[in-house]
């Protein structure tokens, strides 16, 4: 049974009730049965315009599998693979490490290819710098922040 149809059910109930409009009462159960009416005709609008969206998105997705068959081939895209990670593997080997300068105290970007290099000069006061990445406390680093 929908909504409207049990809205429905109490304004008949009501009615064969005998529920006198004109009392205090009467005009307190009229009032809220209105306003039920209204609610199940807005649930109805409502419940029509997600079907409709649905159905909206259903052609949508359709017209997208149809433009990855075309793109990437029939059987050669593979949804669990996104090209989004291939990004985020750039972004890593391009990382930068920030460093303080134990000379003039200038917080200095570093990147994996000065890290490689394992020195460098200070662009802001111009001392050498020497430096070495170990993956062991790179580890330790991990370590602690999962136990906090």
């Amino acid at each position: 049974m929908t909504v409207s149809e049990k809205v429905a059910y109490i304004k008949g109930l009501a009615e064969g009730l005998g529920i006198d409009g004109e009392s205090k009462q009467g005009k307190l159960f009229k009032a809220i049965i209105d306003v039920l009416e209204d609610i199940a005709f807005e649930l109805e609008d409502i419940n029509e315009s997600v079907e409709e969206v649905g159905e909206g998105l259903d052609a949508v997705s359709d017209d997208l599998s149809d433009v990855e068959e075309f793109v990437f081939g029939p059987d050669e895209f593979d949804e669990d693979e996104c090209c989004c990670d291939d990004e985020d593997e750039d972004e890593d080997e391009d990382a930068e490490y920030g460093v303080t300068c134990p000379a003039c105290g200038a917080e200095i970007e570093v990147s994996d290819d000065d890290v490689a290099a394992g020195e460098m000069d200070c662009p802001a006061c111009g001392e050498h710098l020497e430096f070495e990445f170990d993956d062991d406390d790179e580890e330790e680093e991990e370590d602690e922040d999962e136990e906090e």
